[in-house]
């Protein structure tokens, strides 16, 4: 199924945010997915993204994920930074901080350097936190190599 503008439904398939435009080098917003649109498929990004729809599969940053009050997510996310407003289904791996507000509801588990839980968020899934915690190795691209490098 091709790809629709955002707020339209799309099939599955690969979704990798737009490069980076001037305006968006100071680690601004790349890419919106807002409330109606559903996505599925596997979401790989460099700058700061948020999403306000659904998105079911993989998500990949190497800085900031946004799930908006009304974001529902079920995939695993790695990233750098993590803020959740709104449902996240799976793990998190985040390699420098993740950010629960109130309105946030996780359901799976933790595994960042730092964590802020504001009162009233949920969460249902065990957390490792500390430095070195977090392992991002898997968001670089490629397949994941062997002890020898390989």
């Amino acid at each position: 199924m091709a790809r629709t503008p955002f707020g339209s439904k799309v099939g599955e398939g690969d979704m990798s945010a737009p490069p980076m435009a001037a305006s968006s080098s100071s680690g601004g917003l790349s890419a919106f997915i807002d409330q109606g649109s559903e996505f599925e498929g596997k979401l790989s990004f460099k700058d700061t993204v948020r999403i306000d729809g659904t998105f079911r599969g993989e998500i990949s940053s190497e800085n900031t994920l946004i799930v908006g009050e009304t974001g529902e997510i079920e995939a695993t996310i790695r990233s750098k930074v993590v803020a959740v407003s709104g449902s996240v289904t799976g793990d998190i791996v985040a390699g420098t901080k993740v950010v629960l507000h109130k309105t946030a509801r996780v359901h799976g588990n933790i595994e960042t350097g730092s964590l802020v839980v504001e009162d009233g968020a949920e969460i249902d899934g065990q957390i490792k936190m500390g430095k070195g915690t977090a392992n991002l190795k898997a968001v670089s691209s490629g397949p994941p190599k062997d002890e020898s490098g390989k």
